[in-house]
């Protein structure tokens, strides 16, 4: 830690301990994806493999952002078109409004 932090900074003990405890647990997990090999030798491509997380982290939230930025792009699709079917089809009119209904009604009045 000391080596990639500047020289004016000071290392507290708990922040020490706390960084083990961070790395151990990230070994424990990288151990467990490598158990899941049906191989007795554990090769590099499989240590890459399951680094791959650790190691990719900035690509990856820019992958989730752009994921998500589609995500929001699609759904203000999706409200476009709800609102043009609503519009064209004019599903929220009822039979009172709809002048398609007036004119059958008319015609009904007219024949009694």
């Amino acid at each position: 830690m000391k080596r990639n932090l500047g020289d004016d900074k000071m290392i507290r003990d708990q922040v020490k301990v706390e960084m083990n405890k961070f790395l151990y647990s990230v070994l424990v997990n990288v151990c467990k994806h490598l158990n899941e090999y049906p191989y007795t030798t554990i090769e590099y491509e499989m240590l890459k493999e399951c680094i791959y997380p650790y190691t990719n982290i900035e690509r990856i939230n820019e992958e989730k952002q752009r994921i998500l930025m589609h995500l929001d792009a699609i759904k203000a699709d999706c409200d476009a078109l709800a609102m043009d079917v609503e519009k064209s089809l004019k599903l929220k009119d009822t039979v009172e409004n709809d002048s398609f209904a007036d004119f059958s009604l008319a015609g009904e009045e007219e024949d009694e």
